[in-house]
């Protein structure tokens, strides 16, 4: 007789499935592992009772004890599951962006779920962060679980997921591609794998709006702003999220995300959150760049059942601007593709080497305010800005045969060709220009004057 006895030994093991039509018959081969079939319904399952069980040990987590965390949903999911087993009280504080399936979620198994705004800074004291320490130094007898700058998150994919990746590809993977968020699953699986083999690939995905494509890219921080999808993406830089293992760092939009789990729930028959949505829609290009005979794999971290109100509603879907299957028509469906599509042409670019009168003669021969920089292989690293170069030359210091790297800022206002137009408004109240990506090659640049002209025509 075979069973488990308790649901916390059913962690793991969860199955590797090839995508078929998503990838060509000339791309890599696709693995995604299925993590939502965790008994609680995501890869957070093996960080949660990997870090409560080490707590246990060490004597942090005592009997009758309360756990408190900050979760977007499914860590909270993982603790929950392991302390209705345990006996242990549980205190969760969440976004008002997250779901209210997850909401409701971790309130069936008996925790107390404290939702708190989104749009605050990380070390205000109404964010989530904050919410949870001050209830932990408040809680007699409780325990903190803080998986965004825990040691031991990254030590249970360390452990456990890259491990249990590597004896079910028999170590024959030449990419891994995961999305960021405490950055837990890249760190302890990208280190893993790298100690294996340094030729494997680890490619982080980061949404739009958050601060690590920009940190991995130029040790700074960006500005961060709301984004749609969950449960990846950061607006600080958390301690579990170790970016020396990476070797790349894609953004993709709210739009990617959420149009690619939609495809692999109809065409793969995979139901799986955005995050695994955005994941795949970066493998799906690094498989294109890669080649017929290479192995990437993905981890999906969660199923899509807690989105059905979200974005596997068309409703939703339109109500927030994005393209679903059947809109393409009038100004509501347009993307920023179309707009592209009438002038396509050479983007604009510096290198961070450059020289600042190069950079000024770029500048003033194409009569713009600012450019993308580039790396070598052409990846798009940052943007220079007029305002700064101005700047740079009032302060009477510098000279114009100096580089323009000092200059160099993050990445801001970046969309992709599938973005819906209505997007750009939220862009140009912060920035200039549109910037538009596809990978990391930066493939046109949209302005103001752009979007009044093709709404201009499209609405005669």
């Amino acid at each position: 007789m075979s069973y488990h006895e308790t649901v916390l030994s059913a962690i793991g093991h969860t199955p590797l499935v090839r995508l078929q039509k998503l990838v060509g018959p000339d791309d890599a081969t696709v693995l995604v592992k299925l993590e939502y079939m965790n008994p609680g319904g995501s890869i957070k399952d093996r960080m949660a009772v990997h870090i409560i069980e080490k707590a246990e040990r060490s004597g942090l987590l005592k009997k009758g004890g309360t756990i408190v965390e900050n979760t977007s949903g499914n860590t909270g999911v993982g603790v929950a599951m392991a302390a209705a087993v345990k006996g242990y009280r549980c205190i969760f504080t969440m976004p008002d962006k997250m779901s209210k399936e997850k909401q409701d979620t971790l309130k069936a198994f008996g925790a107390q779920v404290i939702v708190t705004p989104t749009n605050v800074p990380a070390d205000s004291p109404d964010s989530y962060y904050s919410v949870a320490k001050r209830i932990a130094a408040e809680t007699p007898n409780s325990f903190y679980l803080n998986q965004y700058h825990s040691v031991d998150n990254v030590e249970a994919h360390y452990r456990l997921t890259a491990p249990e990746i590597w004896e079910q590809t028999g170590g024959k993977l030449d990419a891994f591609v995961a999305g960021l968020g405490t950055g837990g699953t890249m760190s302890g699986c990208g280190k893993f794998f790298k100690e294996k083999s340094p030729k494997i690939l680890n490619v982080g995905v980061d949404p739009i709006g958050s601060v690590y494509h920009s940190m991995f890219e130029t040790g700074k921080l960006s500005q961060p702003h709301v984004y749609k999808v969950e449960g990846i993406g950061e607006d600080m830089m958390c301690g579990a999220m170790d970016l020396s293992v990476l070797d790349d760092v894609r953004q993709v939009t709210d739009a990617q995300s959420f149009v690619m789990a939609r495809r692999l729930a109809r065409e793969e028959g995979v139901f799986a959150g955005g995050s695994s949505g955005a994941a795949v829609h970066v493998a799906v290009q690094l498989a294109k760049e890669l080649g017929k005979g290479k192995t990437i794999v993905v981890p999906l971290p969660d199923g899509g059942r807690a989105y059905i109100s979200k974005f596997f509603s068309d409703e939703w879907m339109r109500d927030n601007g994005f393209p679903v299957a059947t809109a393409g028509e009038g100004v509501s469906g347009a993307t920023v593709k179309q707009i592209l599509g009438r002038r396509r042409g050479e983007v604009i670019t510096a290198r961070k080497t450059d020289k600042v009168e190069v950079v000024v003669k770029k500048l003033k021969d194409h009569d713009i305010s600012q450019m993308p920089v580039v790396d070598e292989a052409g990846r798009a690293i940052g943007m220079i800005h007029e305002y700064d170069l101005l700047n740079f030359l009032i302060e009477g210091k510098h000279r114009l045969s100096e580089i323009v790297e000092p200059l160099v800022q993050p990445l801001q206002g970046v969309v992709g060709p599938d973005t819906p137009i209505a997007k750009l408004r939220e862009i140009f109240n912060d920035d200039h220009v549109a910037i538009v990506k596809e990978g990391d090659r930066v493939t046109g640049v949209v302005t103001k004057i752009d979007l009044i002209e093709f709404l201009g025509e499209r609405l005669k």
